[in-house]
């Protein structure tokens, strides 16, 4: 089998995803696209008449974000018509699972020169979202209007899904909101240390000035007591009514007769709303070899696994067993670990279930301050963990995240 080789990985800083108010909310998300396509073509002298394909993520694919976001964006990149693309949806994982499919064209020999990333505009997202509700319509899994789906796998809300899992595992709110402010100040910290430059590009107006070129939701003021003052966000969400007494607290607990929990989440120690994009050059080494590029690291082994939907949020575990035991490696071969913080006790969980040391995951914060645009976080998080292994020296670095329907892929990269 091949070997497939990441040349490259460029990405936008995130803005806050609120409708107006985020330094990229006036764009559209095909723009975000096209500048980290753009990125990755010049920063390498891509030809981009030899790209195979474009394998893009996008979670919500409606209105804006609907039509093949990744042939669009590439057309509008200024991209050879040649370049084909394609976009495809796994929630949260898309951006890791964009990479997974453009390594196994690459193995598998059928393609030489593959560009994978993802974009979600949460703040277009937000107001499509309020649209629908407004006019009735009702999430898929959720609710009456899906009593067939319900019957089988009842899904509830993914915040309420994480204060389930930290009342089975016994993990508290005092828990969380320390994981949460470690990762404020990693983040702080590595944006002052210029940990996320080389992989940082701009995003500009269509006018030429300036969007935005720096990260714009890190919070690096919070402290202990602003989180502990924080009221829990999705207790009230838990028992909504979301038609003939069905709530999202009894979803889970005709799964799990008897089991009580309440908040421990919020917003301070749960992922941030934002916009962003991220793209990665993903080629063979006969192209590399030809074109003169250089690569950055190796894709050593991918996988994907489902989970209890009920619960959501648990897939991130068993993935990296997977992912671990098609390598061939254990889990202190693994110098980098970035895992998703969709919310705390996700991490936390497992930090604390692999037996983790701290110190070796999500060194430069997480999602809690840095942000979650969706469909785009996997492939940010594979090129941060790539930085992060050329700051640090280290060679195995392992990335997989939680996503919605109790799924998680995951990816290992060796340094080059």
């Amino acid at each position: 089998m091949a070997e497939a080789y990441i040349i490259d990985a460029v990405r936008t800083p995130r803005g806050i995803g609120k409708p107006g108010k985020g330094a990229l909310s006036h764009l559209h998300p095909q723009h975000l696209a096209a500048t980290v396509l753009k990125a990755i073509r010049d920063r390498n002298n891509l030809d981009t008449r030899t790209v195979d394909d474009i394998i893009w993520s996008t979670s919500t694919q409606r209105g804006k974000q609907g039509g093949d976001l990744g042939r669009m964006a590439a057309l509008s990149a200024g991209y050879d018509i040649k370049a084909s693309g394609t976009t495809l949806d796994r929630f949260c994982g898309g951006g890791i699972t964009s990479v997974n499919l453009a390594a196994a064209t690459v193995m598998s020999g059928m393609e030489d020169c593959v560009v994978a990333g993802g974009t979600e505009m949460m703040s277009y997202t937000a107001q499509l979202a309020a649209e629908e509700a407004n006019a009735g319509i009702k999430p898929l899994g959720m609710g009456a209007g899906h009593a067939a789906l319900d019957e089988l796998h009842p899904q509830s809300h993914q915040g309420v899904c994480g204060d389930a899992i930290a009342a089975i595992e016994g993990i508290d709110r005092a828990a969380v909101d320390a994981l949460a402010l470690v990762s404020q100040r990693r983040a702080d910290r590595a944006i002052k240390e210029g940990r996320f430059a080389k992989s940082l590009v701009p995003v500009l107006n269509p006018d030429g000035s300036i969007a935005l070129d720096h990260e714009e939701f890190p919070r690096p003021e919070t402290t202990a007591e602003g989180l502990a003052a924080l009221k829990p966000s999705f207790d009230a969400i838990a028992d909504f009514d979301l038609g003939g007494g069905v709530t999202f607290r009894k979803q889970i607990q005709r799964r799990y007769p008897g089991l009580e929990f309440r908040g421990v989440h919020h917003a301070g120690n749960s992922s941030g709303v934002v916009d962003g994009a991220a793209a990665l050059l993903v080629t063979s080494k006969a192209y590399a070899d030809k074109h003169g590029l250089k690569p950055r690291a190796r894709i050593v082994a991918y996988a994907n696994i489902g989970d209890d939907p009920t619960l959501m949020l648990n897939a991130p575990v068993p993935a990296a067993k997977k992912v671990l035991d098609k390598a061939g490696l254990t889990r202190d071969d693994i110098d980098v670990w970035e895992i998703n913080e969709a919310f705390a006790v996700v991490a936390e969980k497992f930090i604390r279930d692999l037996d983790l040391p701290r110190d070796k995951v999500n060194i430069n914060g997480g999602a809690m301050a840095l942000g979650h645009p969706i469909g785009a976080t996997g492939s940010i998080l594979i090129g941060t963990a790539l930085d992060e292994l050329e700051r640090s020296g280290g060679r195995y670095g392992l990335v997989t995240m939680c996503a919605a329907g109790g799924m998680a892929p995951a990816i290992i990269i060796e340094r080059i």
